[in-house]
């Protein structure tokens, strides 16, 4: 899969930033956001039809976890069960799930499509001015300037 593809890199920055501003309302565990971010859709095969890449996704992070990823056993058990259910879930009880699942859903709009709430867990993502905020920076194709210099990643055009 592209790093500059509609599900890359630029795609996981704002899933990352979506979710951390929907965290700071909804008080979802902010170190399972922000690792969904990165890794809800690093192993998909490519920018098509991939049904099976969340689940991919939850077992790569299983396999990364003993050297990479440093939280607790039920946190990461909400991380999987939030990298495996991305795709096909409607919602989960947990609000750090939700959360997770409103910041990718929240990055519609790069694709054209203006997220509804009833396809939203959480009433801040819900809001009109969420999804406004959201819609606006995904249909733009933003990406973070801090992407460049923190992950060491430059997405302009070669």
């Amino acid at each position: 899969m592209s790093l500059r593809g509609i599900h890359g890199v630029a795609h996981w920055a704002r899933v990352l930033e979506n979710g951390l501003y929907l965290a700071a309302e909804t008080g979802a565990d902010v170190a399972i956001v922000s690792l969904f971010a990165v890794l809800h859709d690093s192993q998909r095969v490519d920018d098509g039809y991939d049904p099976g890449h969340g689940q991919r996704a939850a077992d790569f992070a299983r396999k990364m976890r003993p050297k990479h990823i440093d939280i607790s056993d039920d946190n990461f058990e909400l991380l999987y069960e939030a990298c495996a259910g991305h795709t096909h879930e409607l919602t989960h009880e947990n609000i750090t799930v939700q959360t997770c699942w409103d910041a990718d859903r929240l990055d519609l709009g790069r694709v054209g499509v203006t997220p509804h709430p009833s396809r939203l867990c959480t009433d801040f993502a819900k809001r009109a001015e969420t999804i406004h905020w959201a819609f606006g920076r995904s249909a733009l194709g933003v990406t973070p300037e801090w992407v460049k210099e923190e992950w060491e990643i430059d997405l302009q055009p070669q």
